[in-house]
């Protein structure tokens, strides 16, 4: 397993490669992670990550998952971590027993409303806002490498662009290493908010996260729930090849395909990729992308 941390990996000029896992609820869903991280090994991706329930309703699940891709694949794992329905020293003794299993680093998040809720609540005992999980986690573990989420369209709940960047630059003031953004379809959007970011001072890396557009009404989901837009142009292709899986699968690969050749030909450090615990999509990406000498992992 690699020991170089992932800030390391990108200060080395590497693109790095990374994948997000989710964990399994159903016999099913275990047997398709349990197949997709198999194939995927193959790819050596420089991490992978894994999500949190909301509502840590995943918390038991996601070190049992976090634990068997670094056992089982050899896998460098980022566990997501948030501030939902936790005290401090639930918190603690969470990230202790990710200290004690060897992970170095973690995805520091507030996480979403529990329930139906509008608006997030707090543990009594807890912290409402994901830079006082950072400070926490680096005050108390200060050997933890810190990943952040950032929102290239603004987070949904920021009453402007400049307001969600200064909450961001809180994060990254108090120890956060690196920034891993929402999905986006528009590489715009990308630059747009790395400029803002470095016009604020934010120095540290910014990874763009993006999500293969394999059926039009999962991407139409996920663009209404982040609120991120969702281009005329791949909109009417998934539309027109509706019923047609081929056709479906090239334009995903190739949308993809097209995104991360333009964003690392223009800075970006890496890419992170939401993959729903499938590995058909990926893998044809994977090697779409090595034939034309991009994020060739060996």
């Amino acid at each position: 397993m690699a020991t170089q941390t992932i800030i390391q990996t990108i200060a080395s000029g590497k693109h790095t490669l990374s994948l997000e896992f989710f964990p399994p609820k159903s016999e099913k869903a275990i047997e398709q992670l349990e197949a997709s991280s198999r194939d995927l090994a193959k790819l050596n991706p420089d991490f992978v990550s894994i999500t949190y329930g909301a509502g840590g309703s995943t918390r038991h699940s996601t070190f049992t998952y976090a634990e068997r891709l670094k056992q089982t694949h050899n896998y460098k794992v980022m566990p997501h971590l948030t501030c939902v329905g936790h005290s401090k020293s639930e918190l603690s003794e969470i990230i202790q027993q990710y200290q004690q299993a060897g992970f170095k680093t973690l995805m520091a998040l507030r996480g979403d409303p529990q329930g139906d809720a509008q608006s997030f609540t707090p543990h009594p005992d807890g912290f409402q806002y994901a830079n006082q999980l950072v400070d926490f986690i680096k005050s108390q573990f200060p050997n933890f490498e810190i990943g952040v989420g950032g929102y290239p369209e603004k987070h949904p709940e920021a009453q402007s662009q400049a307001s969600d960047i200064l909450n961001l630059k809180k994060k990254i003031d108090v120890g956060a290493d690196f920034i891993t953004t929402q999905l986006f379809y528009n590489n715009d959007h990308y630059y747009r908010f790395v400029e803002h970011c470095r016009s604020a001072q934010i120095h540290c890396p910014i990874i763009p996260g993006l999500m293969i557009p394999t059926q039009l009404e999962r991407v139409e989901r996920f663009c209404n729930f982040c609120q991120a837009e969702l281009p005329i142009a791949l909109k009417s292709a998934l539309a027109s090849a509706h019923g047609d899986p081929q056709a479906l699968h090239d334009i995903a690969v190739n949308w993809t395909f097209e995104q991360i050749k333009d964003l690392l030909q223009n800075g970006a450090p890496g890419i992170h990729l939401y993959i729903m615990n499938q590995s058909k999509f990926m893998l044809a990406l994977a090697e779409k992308l090595s034939e034309a000498n991009f994020l060739v992992h060996q």
